[in-house]
């Protein structure tokens, strides 16, 4: 039986992930937040779920929980790392900046190079990080959101070099989703805005296909590469 842990299973992607993980016979670990969610979503197959509550904020809670969570497990062959945060900050308050570094860069790299490690030391795994197609370009309302998910996007792919040079079944999947109806998913206007149990499904298939890159919904892929096309000078008064 194959095990997984899944950082963000509280809600939204995470939780539709774990749904999926145990529909197809692996044991999974989830983590989050809010512990009474974490109970709710165990209830449904108790026999499957081990659950283990911290903030990967908090670094050293996080690595004792990692550790206890893949020992109850008896091992671990993949980790999702679906956590993070992001608002609409217009007004550049530092307050907001600071909780979205904290999260999306100190407590995610923390969370990625664990898994990396073990991963190495048993040179075998598979890392799967949810980046964000925001990652391609900056945005005026939400400047520090859009720079942490390029930064995701750049440490993933050191990570892929990595796995070149170690020549071991070692694997790094940088899922990049559009907008997706959950609390994320912020501002007017929105479109295509995907239901997460579709988005959760285009995800489980990328991780098994062990692909590098993926957007999610497909039909992202097409504004992405929009959006990379896009001259500076008019990028930048959009």
């Amino acid at each position: 039986m194959k095990k997984a842990i899944i950082i963000g299973a509280s809600s939204g992607i995470g939780k539709e992930l774990a749904r999926i993980l145990v529909g197809e016979g692996y044991k999974v670990g989830i983590t989050g937040r809010r512990t009474e969610l974490l109970e709710n979503l165990k209830l449904e197959n108790p026999d499957s779920y081990f659950i283990k509550t911290f903030d990967l904020k908090d670094t050293k809670v996080a690595e004792v929980k990692l550790e206890e969570l893949s020992s109850e497990l008896g091992g671990l062959d993949l980790l999702i790392l679906s956590s993070g945060t992001g608002d609409i900050n217009d007004k550049l308050d530092f307050e907001i900046e600071i909780r979205t570094i904290e999260t999306n860069v100190i407590g995610w790299t923390f969370i990625s190079d664990w898994a990396f490690n073990y991963f190495e030391k048993q040179k075998h795994g598979h890392l799967t990080a949810i980046s964000s197609i925001a990652g391609l370009r900056e945005s005026r309302q939400s400047a520090c959101y859009n720079a942490t998910k390029a930064y995701q996007i750049n440490y993933l792919e050191g990570l892929r070099q990595k796995t070149a040079k170690l020549k071991e079944p070692i694997f790094i999947t940088d899922i990049r989703p559009g907008l997706v109806n959950t609390e994320m998913a912020k501002g007017e206007g929105l479109f295509w805005v995907m239901p997460v149990d579709k988005t959760a499904r285009q995800i489980y298939k990328a991780i098994k296909k062990k692909k590098k890159i993926a957007y999610v919904t497909k039909r992202w892929k097409l504004i992405a590469t929009i959006l990379k096309r896009i001259p500076g000078r008019i990028y930048e008064r959009m």
